[in-house]
């Protein structure tokens, strides 16, 4: 069983930064794709960010030149640093994560982190 772990959550002003971490814990060979994803009040979850295993990155038109994924595959963690926050950024921000074991690859999700960002 594997468990992702996020935090680095919480409220800020507009125009701040926050970092959020997400950790992998438990029994597995190596994480492949790891992705943020959001998901506001009555909307549908969102791909924020992905970055492959060998650190190719994608984002989402909305957080481009605001948002940097990255990863530290020595320690098992997946990061999204996000600047200049803006209030539709709120959000529940949940990380995903293609984990393999042996042969066989697994998906995974963490339990998500609130980001509050407001005056």
């Amino acid at each position: 069983q594997v468990q992702l772990v996020e935090s680095g959550g919480g409220l800020v002003q507009p125009g701040g930064s926050l970092r959020l971490s997400c950790a992998a814990s438990g029994s597995f060979s190596s994480i492949n794709a790891m992705g943020w994803y959001r998901q506001a009040p009555g909307k549908e979850r969102e791909l924020v960010a992905h970055i492959t295993s060998g650190g190719s990155t994608n984002y989402a038109d909305s957080v481009k030149g605001r948002f940097t994924i990255s990863r530290d595959n020595a320690k098992n963690t997946g990061y999204l640093q996000m600047n200049s926050l803006k209030p539709e950024d709120t959000a529940v921000y949940y990380c995903n994560a293609d984990v393999r074991y042996y042969v066989r690859q697994y998906n995974y999700w963490g339990q998500g982190t609130q980001v509050t960002v407001s005056s």
